[in-house]
């Protein structure tokens, strides 16, 4: 009732590791085909670290990985943002001065390997990472254009796009630093920076503030993604998109959680955060005002709910159930119209 213009049609499918158990199927055809068919995909957390499949590797892959590179999701939009009275771990930071977003190449570099890397004579494993310009080209310039849409890093408001690789090292990530330098020519309003990324995950903690948009390879883009995240509290703050040109899939960058699954314990606040950057993606997508206001609803009413610190998951140093956040959220949304 808040926008009753906006109209959203949801439709509920399986995909799981439990389903795969049953069935061994992780995703069916008819799953597959109906996300190809949305406007976007809505993606609960998932996984079951002791269903696997013959290979040894975990069947929440078998699912994710076949959307994004099926649908091309090349990127892998990760938010890093510390929210009031969220309890983390670093000393001295207030709401507002982590806020940078990490841009994960989603369907290249070494998981693009997945499911066809050798085992030889139990005794040699090989997996190859593969960096293309073509998809360079396509996450660089994701990262370029969503930082004009920024304010620019905390620290000192300038708009820069940080890019994460191993090119003293390796060819392959030279390469990769190479194309994102002869993509930036075309922003030269925003600033170029370079880290690699051993030294990334030393400077996430001692200057977060720094950052703006990060870009990555996707294994790079992986840990630097779930580290970020440690320093704002926690992965249940943690929401995530994975978009391509035509596609979009949203969902809370934690995993299913499987100790605490049905406990009322869980931090809802990434599912929902996610749940805001699908009707961000919609409203730019579409030209549609009243999707991003939504948007910024949703955004708006969680920061509300934080900073009266009243309700808050154990996770984040609270003690509230996870259907009383869900609710104080939409109940400030309500307050919002």
């Amino acid at each position: 009732n808040v926008l009753p213009e906006l109209k959203c049609d949801f439709t509920t499918y399986e995909a799981s590791a439990t389903l795969y158990a049953r069935t061994g199927v992780a995703i069916p055809q008819e799953v597959y085909d109906a996300c190809e068919k949305a406007d976007a995909i809505y993606f609960g957390a998932m996984g079951l670290p002791e269903i696997r499949l013959p290979d040894g590797t975990e069947v929440a892959g078998e699912i994710i990985f076949r959307l994004r590179f099926g649908l091309d999701l090349y990127a892998g939009i990760r938010p890093i943002k510390l929210y009031p009275n969220v309890k983390y771990p670093l000393k001295d930071r207030k709401p507002g001065s982590i806020d940078y977003v990490i841009m994960r190449e989603n369907v290249e570099g070494l998981y693009a390997s997945r499911g066809g890397g050798n085992l030889l004579r139990d005794d040699v494993s090989t997996d190859t990472s593969i960096i293309t310009r073509t998809g360079t080209e396509k996450i660089v310039k994701y990262a370029f254009e969503w930082a004009k849409r920024r304010n620019g890093a905390p620290f000192d408001g300038k708009k820069r796009v940080t890019c994460v690789d191993k090119s003293n090292v390796l060819r392959s990530y030279a390469f990769f630093r190479k194309v994102y330098d002869e993509v930036a020519m075309a922003y030269p309003e925003i600033e170029r920076d370079y880290a690699y990324v051993d030294a990334m995950t030393l400077w996430q903690v001692q200057r977060p503030e720094y950052y703006d948009v990060v870009v990555a390879e996707n294994m790079f883009g992986d840990i630097i993604s779930d580290l970020g995240a440690g320093t704002v509290g926690s992965m249940g703050m943690a929401p995530s998109a994975d978009v391509g040109d035509k596609y979009g899939l949203f969902q809370p960058a934690h995993g299913s959680a499987p100790t605490i699954a049905g406990k009322g314990l869980a931090n809802p606040l990434a599912a929902i955060l996610s749940g805001s950057m699908m009707l961000d993606w919609l409203g730019l997508k579409n030209n549609d005002e009243t999707a991003l206001k939504a948007s910024r609803y949703i955004e708006e009413a969680v920061y509300r709910v934080l900073a009266e610190d009243k309700l808050m998951t154990q996770d984040i140093g609270g003690t509230a159930r996870t259907k009383e956040v869900g609710d104080a959220v939409a109940e400030k949304i309500a307050d919002l119209s």
